[in-house]
């Protein structure tokens, strides 16, 4: 179902629009993951069309090489912090989006975790949820 996405970071200095059905709406708690939000997981919202992401404000980025060896980068505000969205050079056409950056986060419904550390009891997740040692390659 295509949807319109509208969000941003704490401080308003960074907003987007998005509009579009996306292709995945995950759990990870993945070690970048997990440092990055200071949670035992991060959330994000997968959309294939990354160019029709309509975007005000400069966000920073931080790069990192997944356990694929392929890079992603992590969009952040340079003056609150907030998380944003992820992208990776070797999928170019992708975004995640960070939940918590939207203005209602309400539609946002996981279908899987990636990286399941089961043993984190501190970090609950849903149990009907579909779970993953790893990222799943299709």
């Amino acid at each position: 179902m295509t949807q319109t996405y509208t969000g941003g970071c704490a401080c308003r200095s960074i907003r987007y629009e998005h509009s579009g059905a996306t292709v995945a709406e995950l759990l990870c708690q993945c070690q970048h993951c997990r440092q990055r939000s200071g949670t035992g997981h991060s959330a994000y919202l997968v959309f294939t069309n990354r160019a029709e992401m309509a975007m005000t404000g400069e966000v920073k980025i931080w790069s990192v090489a997944g356990d694929s060896g392929n890079e992603k980068h992590h969009a952040f505000c340079p003056t609150c912090g907030t998380p944003v969205f992820v992208t990776f050079p070797a999928a170019p056409n992708l975004i995640a989006i960070h939940p918590g950056s939207l203005d209602d986060p309400s539609p946002f419904a996981p279908q899987f975790v990636t990286y399941n550390m089961r043993g984190q009891v501190w970090d609950t997740l849903p149990p009907t949820l579909t779970t993953f040692e790893k990222m799943p390659t299709n």
